[in-house]
């Protein structure tokens, strides 16, 4: 492993180690893929979003108390993931864990909330399968729920590896990554809450 060597004290622990400096910007060039990918998604939905014969419409079923607590839930969890980050740069592990789970809490309550929604509009009679409007719904938001779980499961992961392994450039690295990958998440969100939930109570 090439470690950078002289490095500087004020240099943050993540940017410490060559391969850290490396595979942070490959995961940006990563996210840009993630980008493109819901890009495309939204791109079908809006291509899609007015097929809505042959079932409820979204202004019918649309809740939105429920999805401005989903919202407020999801930037909470950005905001906590960006203080674990503050507490790993002073080296406070333990406070940086706390953030973490704070944060992961938040993130399953969004689910736990998307979940329910999407049980309650199939049991309205718009499901999947209903029509255009409602496929496309589903696999936008779907696939961004799913990003969530994969993203809880990741920083789950990295923090077992920070108890095991300690703080240090490496582990660092990887929580630094788990937070960029999450805020994400969060920034996708809100152009869903805008151009599908907003825009669809009052379509």
């Amino acid at each position: 492993m090439a470690h950078s060597t002289n490095v500087d004290p004020n240099t943050p622990l993540e940017y410490q180690s060559s391969i850290g400096r490396l595979n942070i910007f490959g995961f940006w060039i990563f996210l840009g893929a993630e980008v493109a990918l819901f890009a495309t998604i939204f791109a079908t939905y809006f291509s899609l979003k007015g097929g809505t014969a042959g079932g409820p419409l979204p202004s019918e079923l649309f809740d939105l108390k429920n999805t401005i607590i989903m919202t407020l839930l999801l930037l909470i969890s950005s905001f906590t993931s960006g203080l674990s980050i503050n507490e790993m740069r002073r080296k406070n592990v333990k406070a940086m864990l706390i953030w973490l789970i704070i944060t992961l809490l938040f993130g399953a309550g969004f689910l736990y909330m998307e979940i329910t929604e999407f049980i309650h509009l199939v049991h309205e009679g718009a499901a999947l399968s209903t029509n255009a409007f409602w496929s496309s719904f589903y696999i936008l938001t779907g696939t961004h729920g799913l990003h969530v779980t994969l993203g809880i499961g990741w920083i789950i992961l990295v923090m077992f590896q920070v108890l095991k392994r300690g703080l240090n450039p490496d582990t660092a690295k990887k929580i630094f990554i788990s937070s960029l990958y999450w805020h994400f998440l969060d920034f996708v969100w809100i152009f869903v809450f805008t151009s599908v939930y907003l825009l669809g109570m009052v379509g």
